[in-house]
């Protein structure tokens, strides 16, 4: 199959260099192409350029093939969102109202509330029913430009409910065209264990990791790494204990608290340390010299209405930045990467072109997918969407409650809700 999308407005995001992420100062520039082509072929870019240098011989051939005409449209490569929690039971609702009402997202998670409320509610759901809901989740961020997605676990907390979440996930991987890749999260401590920590932490080390790993469940290994979840020497021990099994590594750091997690992670070589909240010289200066990617999360911040990651002083420094949604029941109840780059514009002081790299390249990047996604470049996975008629590349952060996509390709081929296969 080859499919010619012709008179492209602007193709943005094109890198022929094809980096593995963007950092510091390159991160204010982003390569376009005005009045452009770009040729898929089955499932990858096979070329793109002006169209006065669109040869008719690419016409000429025996393959299937379909044009789109872009006039006036923009052309993008696919948000990869390198940081979900898709699969749950239920939304959070009363939680949202109870915070209006004065309670913090601590005290509502010490009293049962929050992740613990949500891993109750998963242990009580069939399998089938979690995979189907989250399978509509997938079709809704699909619709607004993702196409690649890290699915994590945590929300189980036993093992068999943890494994049940694994196996949804490796479920959509096997149903859905977006690329996924999944993520065993130690996410909290059971109420039951709260004073048992040792047994806990021998539930994940002996018991979880090793049958996730004996099934290959998961990609990553991840911990909450925060004030009141795991400390360091616990997350030390997790992170250790998976790396042995074959996952990478991944943090959740420094939410809500200066946690020690950025350190954590770059002494094990984690992919990407999440959140970023707390962060200080110190950490910006130990992911200087790292291959960890320093992952904000603008929904959870906005929704919890916590202090800011410092993303401006962070790529001043010279550091990348990857932005996800963090879409979650409790948090960040939204995967629109759309209104993530609005948010990163507003409330962290990027620019539009910045918050491109952080949403593409340098979130595929964190999932370790940055070979094949995150840009337009010959030879990698045509994952892509149309815009409607725009007028710039900044109308996208700038238009933050409108939907400005208007087609999207995955795997070389136009979607629908009909490719999702429920």
């Amino acid at each position: 199959m080859r499919l010619i999308l012709q008179n492209i407005k602007e193709l943005v995001q094109v890198d022929p260099k094809s980096r593995l992420w963007v950092a510091g100062k390159s991160m204010a520039e982003v390569q376009t192409l005005k009045n452009a082509f770009l040729i898929i072929q089955d499932e990858q870019i096979k070329d793109y350029g002006l169209m006065e240098n669109l040869s008719q011989a690419e016409y000429e051939t025996d393959d299937v093939m379909m044009e789109i005409d872009c006039s006036g449209k923009m052309v993008f490569p696919s948000y990869c969102d390198s940081h979900t929690h898709l699969v749950f039971a239920a939304t959070r609702e009363h939680e949202f109202v109870d915070r209006l009402k004065g309670l913090t997202y601590e005290e509502m998670a010490l009293n049962g509330g929050g992740i613990l409320n949500s891993a109750i509610l998963l242990q009580e759901m069939a399998e089938d029913d979690l995979f189907d809901q989250a399978m509509g989740r997938l079709e809704e961020i699909a619709m607004l430009g993702t196409g690649a997605v890290e699915i994590k676990s945590g929300y189980g907390l036993t093992t068999e409910s943890e494994l049940k979440m694994l196996r949804v996930i490796r479920r959509m991987k096997q149903h859905s065209p977006l690329m996924i890749k999944s993520t065993f999260l130690a996410h909290a401590f059971p109420l039951k264990y709260r004073n048992k920590r040792k047994e806990y932490m021998s539930l994940l080390i002996d018991e979880m990791l090793p049958l996730i790993a004996a099934d290959e469940l998961a990609d990553y290994v991840d911990v909450f790494c925060d004030r009141g979840f795991f400390t360091m020497e616990e997350t030390e021990h997790i992170l250790k204990a998976g790396i042995r099994l074959g996952m990478l590594g991944k943090v959740h750091a420094n939410e809500l608290a200066n946690s020690g997690g950025v350190q954590v992670g770059i002494k094990y070589n984690t992919v990407s340390v999440d959140h970023l909240e707390y962060v200080e010289d110190e950490e910006i200066s130990a992911l200087l010299g790292s291959e960890t990617m320093p992952t904000v999360l603008p929904g959870a911040a906005f929704f919890l209405d916590l202090k800011l990651a410092p993303v401006r002083r962070m790529i001043d420094a010279g550091l990348p930045i990857a932005l996800a949604s963090d879409y979650n029941p409790g948090t960040s109840p939204s995967g629109n990467m759309n209104f993530i780059q609005t948010l990163g514009c507003l409330k962290y002081g990027m620019t539009p072109e910045e918050t491109i790299h952080a949403t593409t390249i340098n979130s595929a990047y964190a999932m370790g997918i940055s070979k094949s996604y995150g840009s337009i470049a010959r030879g990698k996975v045509a994952n892509l969407f149309i815009t409607k008629e725009i007028s710039s590349y900044a109308v996208i952060p700038y238009s933050f409650g409108t939907n400005l996509i208007e087609t999207i390709i995955l795997n070389g081929e136009i979607q629908g809700v009909a490719d999702f296969e429920l």
